[in-house]
This record gives structure tokens, sequence and C-alpha cells, in this order.
């Protein structure tokens, strides 16, 4: 009896390549689920879907990465060649090339990170759309009657801003809109309180505050949605977020940027001691300068990760997305080569038209014309001249044969009026008319009788 291999089947089993790809796909996904990758971006592109394509290599081996539009969203800064990351995802098959590839939830630099990555992309961004000059921010009234706050109505924050509001400004009427100040929803309400003191136009001026904390717990005041809130507001809005050494997006948009919360209620309120104020707000910005580095320097030394934000649903999509962006790719080369072809096609033909040029050939066949009439003439001529040379003779023989050389020595010719030649008296009755003809013209006769 033949003993058979540990697993190995009598029964073939034949796979197309579908199953076997999802197969495989199965496999990868079972193993290489909720992963972080380290490397090295290449080859960046980003399709006109949102999709972002790229390259994660390193000294001895690469892996393609898809982060389709969803995730892309998310990112907290943009892929770039030659960076060292970290890439959190899982590992697909992408079956029309057959090959594998990551498909990417979350990205950060790798000892920079990423929130400070974010951080330096937006402000290059909105500071190239010149949403930092000083020429579009508004002036703060001197002396305001109404404040509006947009902070949480909980904690230290909002204590030191009513208490210092209303012992500089006792007066003062102040309207509060509660917000979060960090975590999930944070940066839309307060974009939703920004709004809402643009459009209702009670205010004179709103403080936008909150106390100080770590990088992330201030990053709802760095999203890009309420820094372009603040630019919008049609009140001045002072932007008094952490510690003085801290700095945000909303900082450098908002139209005055107060080291603290308190120092906010101070700048909006002025009293009499306000050339002190200045004095020290002047030393504060001084103070600024010097720490810019600093704070810049401890941001990068923070890494955050960006929570996965993709189910199988949306990867479906993003995976048909990038089908679509390949067929598009190949579609465009299609083209461009087509138009090659068609152009080089256009040369040669317009090559050969010129070498057919009408206008040529048509003063080619006009000099033949003339070359072959000149010689039909010559030789008409000729054949003219040879039958005239020989017709010379021929006439002179006829003049000498030609009755009328005979009437010159006086003969005549009788004629019947049919013209009929009379030869015999026998063909002429008596009294019939005759013609006939001399050598220098006619007679009229008519015919008495016969004689013998």
């Amino acid at each position: 009896m033949v003993q058979l291999p540990l697993g190995f089947s009598a029964e073939r089993r034949t796979f197309t390549v579908s199953e076997l790809t999802d197969g495989i796909r199965e496999a990868l996904a079972v193993r290489f689920t909720d992963i972080w990758v380290a490397g090295e971006i290449s080859g960046t592109k980003a399709a006109s879907s949102g999709h972002i394509y790229f390259t994660l290599k390193d000294g001895e081996a690469q892996i393609r990465c898809a982060c389709f539009a969803r995730a892309a969203r998310f990112l907290r800064f943009r892929p770039q060649d030659g960076i060292q990351v970290l890439v959190r995802g899982r590992i697909d098959v992408y079956a029309p090339r057959g090959e594998y590839q990551l498909l990417v939830d979350a990205l950060e630099p790798r000892g920079f990170g990423a929130l400070q990555a974010a951080f330096e992309q937006l402000k290059k961004k909105l500071a190239e759309e010149g949403l930092f000059e000083a020429a579009r921010k508004k002036p703060l009234p001197p002396y305001p009657r109404r404040v509006g706050l947009i902070t949480s109505p909980s904690g230290a924050v909002i204590q030191d801003l009513l208490k210092i509001l209303t012992r500089r400004f006792p007066g003062i009427h102040i309207r509060l809109f509660p917000t979060l100040v960090q975590g999930e929803g944070a940066a839309g309400q307060l974009v939703r309180g920004l709004q809402y003191f643009s459009e209702s136009g009670w205010p004179e001026v709103v403080i936008l505050a909150r106390g100080g904390g770590s990088v992330e717990d201030l990053f709802a005041f760095n999203e890009e949605a309420v820094a372009r809130a603040i630019v919008a507001s049609t009140v001045p809005v002072v932007s008094a977020v952490g510690h003085e050494t801290d700095f945000t997006i909303a900082d450098f948009v908002a139209d005055l940027r107060a080291p603290t919360p308190s120092a906010a209620a101070e700048l909006v309120v002025r009293t009499r001691v306000e050339l002190e104020q200045r004095l020290h707000s002047a030393e504060s910005r001084l103070r600024q300068a010097m720490l810019f580095r600093v704070a810049v320097a401890r941001r990068r030394l923070t890494e955050l990760g960006v929570d996965r934000l993709s189910g199988d649903l949306h990867r479906a999509i993003g995976k048909r997305q990038q089908r679509a962006d390949d067929l598009e790719s190949r579609l465009r080369a299609a083209a461009r080569a087509a138009l090659a072809a068609r152009r080089a096609k256009l040369q040669q033909l317009e090559a050969r038209l010129a070498r057919m040029d009408l206008r040529l050939r048509l003063a080619d066949g006009r000099r033949r014309l003339e070359a072959a009439s000149l010689r039909l003439t010559e030789r008409a001529r000729a054949l003219v001249a040879r039958a005239g040379r020989r017709l010379d003779p021929l006439e002179a023989h006829l003049h000498q044969l030609s009755p009328l050389r005979i009437l010159d020595r006086g003969y005549a010719i009788v004629q019947r009026q049919g013209g009929e030649i009379v030869k015999d008296p026998a063909q002429v009755a008596a009294g019939e008319d005759l013609r006939v003809r001399l050598a220098a013209g006619r007679l009229a006769v008519r015919a008495t009788g016969e004689e013998p």
C-alpha cells in the first residue's frame, strides 16, 4: 500500500485566479490587521479622487501603500518623499495587479510629531493665503460694553474672565457661548460659537479662551475650520489659549493674541493704567520671539496616533476608486501615445504634400506643354511645306489639263439648263434654251435647228 505524504490529497483542486487572490487576502487579513510599519516614504502621488499613494521602504524591501480619501481627510500632515514615518493599517491584496499593499489608516512622522507636522503645514498654507497679515485684521474697540466669551462653562478660565472684566468695567455686558475646548467635537463647537456671535452682531469683541494644556489638549485651536471661522467673523476676535509659551493657529489668525485668558480680559477692557498694560504687552511679545523656538522644539517631541476611521465598506469603495485611478493613468498614457503617433503621421503627410506641391507640378507641366506645342507647330509647318512642294507640280499639271486653257484658244462649252454638257446635236431640241461658257464669260442662246 502506497503511503501519501502528509497534507497531500489524491484529489486535485484547481483555483481560479480570483479565488486564490481572495484566499491570500483572507490569510493576510487575519495575520496583519491593525499593524504599525516603520519606513521611509517615496513616490508620493495624490490622485484627483483624494486618494494618496506612496511606497514605504527601508534598506532591503519596500511595500506599496494606499491611503483612501476618507482616511486621508483625517491625517494630521500630508505624506512627503524622504520622511521617516510610522504607518498604521492593514495588509490587503489589490487584485487587478496581483500585489499586496498596505491600506493606511494613520500616519505619523518618526521623531517629529504628527501634530507638529500638521501645525507647520497649516501654518504655511494660511500664511501663503495672507491670513496672518496685520492689514486684514480688525482693530479692537477702545471701550467695549458688550463682550462675547467662547470657552468652557466650567473651570477656572471662565471665573477669571468674569472677575477681571467686571472688576475693570463694572457695567459691562457679557454673553457666554459654552463649548468644549479639547477632544472630539471641540473644534465644531468653537466654529459654531464664532458663527453665532458673527451673525448676531451683538458683541463688540469676542474672546476665544481656554487654559493651558498639552499639545494635544490645545489642538482644537489648530484646526483649519476654527482658523477660517475666526477670519470670517464680522466681530474682532481675541485669542487667549494656553500659557504665554503656547502658540496655536488661532493665535496667528485672530485680530489680537493674548498670552493668557486673564491677559485677554485686561487687553479688551482698558483702564487708566493702559500705558502700563501696553508696556507689559510689549514685554510679552519680546518673550514670545525668544521662546518661540523652544516651544516648537518641545512640540516636536510629542507623537500622537490617529484613530482608525475606515471600515470594510469604505476600503472596498476605496479599492474601486484606486482601480479607477489606475485605469485613468493608463488611459492618459494611451491617449498621449495615440496623439504622438497621429502627430508623427501628420508630419509625414505634410512632408509628402510639400514634395507634391501643385504649383511645382503645374509649372513643370506648363513647360512640357510649351515644349510640345513648339514641336507640334514646327512639325505642322514642315508637313505643310512638304505638302506644298508636292502640290506645286500637281497644280501646274492640273492647270495644263484644265478645260479653261482650251477655252482660251476660242473653244466653248455648251450646256443644257440642267447642266448637262451637249456633245451631240441630237441631245437638243429646236427652240431649247442653252448656256454657252466662253473663256471670259457665259452666253444664253436658243437652238433653232440642227446643221449637218
